[in-house]
């Protein structure tokens, strides 16, 4: 069998190039690069597919979460709840704003944020709470919301995922091996907030609405037009290409893969941005992996708390030990919308080898 990647996007726009030939042509012929109908077009489909009041499209989803925090006033002094289990960008925008990212524990089975190690960890100095839906499931964002505080969805993740973007803002990113992707970077920001929206709209345009008077120190973070014209065609697509994830995680129980490692605990809301199993033995079945040809990934490890970066924060090796365990033992295995029933039954067979080498 030919090599397996861990994440096939070609497969997913591969039918859809003719369309986005179309997109292309439409938007050269327009001769609007930057904003114009087909970024408001996509923030409009977008805001409506979401159930949002608006949506601001961004450079990508990093500014998306430093957008947000700098829209809402979160600055020097001010501390932002986030897992130390997920991507860099979510903690580093805290930290770009001045402002101090406060770890809490995740949730062993879900590997998303804890509700009571965060309760736990609400000061006076708490503006927001930053919880990430990972790997495309929807994080406890109905159990947050009792503290009282604002909630700042980094759903970069889950677009499409039910249940989410319900918070006062939510962001996203359109890198190319998400659910929604560009072919390039972009990202979004989901508001429910009218105020906020408009604070937003200015940011991402120098402080600016028609670049002549500047009312706020902002930032050059625009969606480019020809990425929403990307997006605009593959947003229909999106619902479909999630029921065929969900129905690959379902293939790979099926096929016995639980009898080899620890496999995710299935969520009606996970769209499987990635299908990430564990087990102890991670290491030699990534090995066995690597020699058979096939795609897989490790992520966050060492997690935020212990990057090299956030050092000035203070932890220290076991302060979060479903974290730091969960880093030890997730392995991303090949899923994407359209993975081949022979391709994911070589990649259990493949594990099912390095299982019975490990058990001998």
């Amino acid at each position: 069998m030919p090599p397996i990647p861990h994440i096939d996007v070609k497969a997913q726009y591969a039918p859809l190039v003719p369309e986005l030939k179309d997109a292309f042509a439409r938007t050269l012929e327009s001769g609007r690069f930057i904003f114009g109908p087909e970024v408001e077009g996509f923030e409009r489909e977008a805001a409506e597919h979401l159930g949002v009041e608006q949506a601001v499209g961004v450079a990508n989803g990093t500014d998306a979460l430093v957008l947000v925090l700098d829209a809402m006033g979160i600055g020097p002094g001010d501390e932002v709840i986030c897992p130390s289990f997920t991507f860099y960008a979510t903690a580093e925008s805290i930290a770009r704003r001045g402002a101090t990212p406060v770890f809490a524990e995740i949730d062993p089975v879900t590997l998303n944020l804890d509700p009571v190690d965060v309760e736990r960890r609400i000061t006076s100095r708490t503006k927001a709470l930053m919880p990430v839906h990972l790997f495309g499931r929807p994080g406890p964002v109905a159990e947050l919301r009792p503290f009282g505080l604002p909630i700042v969805e980094d759903a970069a993740q889950a677009f499409g995922a039910p249940g989410i973007a319900t918070s006062i803002a939510s962001t996203f990113s359109f890198f190319p091996t998400k659910n929604l992707f560009a072919l390039g970077d972009g990202g979004l920001i989901a508001v429910n907030d009218a105020e906020l929206a408009e604070r937003l709209r200015l940011l991402r345009f120098h402080g600016s609405r028609a670049k002549k008077e500047f009312e706020l120190i902002g930032y050059n973070s625009r969606l480019d037009a020809l990425q929403a014209a990307m997006l605009r065609v593959f947003l229909p697509h999106l619902d479909g290409w999630n029921r065929l994830r969900r129905e690959a995680a379902e293939r790979y129980a099926e096929l016995g893969l639980g009898e080899l490692v620890e496999l995710p605990q299935d969520d009606p809301g996970h769209v499987y941005h990635m299908y990430c199993v564990r087990s102890p033995e991670r290491d030699r079945l990534a090995t066995a992996l690597q020699e058979a040809g096939i795609g897989f990934a490790s992520y966050y490890e060492p997690p935020l708390h212990l990057q090299p970066a956030l050092r000035y924060l203070g932890y220290s090796e076991g302060d979060f030990p479903e974290t730091e365990k969960a880093a030890r033992e997730n392995l991303c295995l090949p899923l994407w919308a359209g993975i081949s029933e022979a391709q994911q039954k070589e990649v259990v067979a493949v594990l099912r080898r390095a299982a019975t080498l490990v058990q001998a």
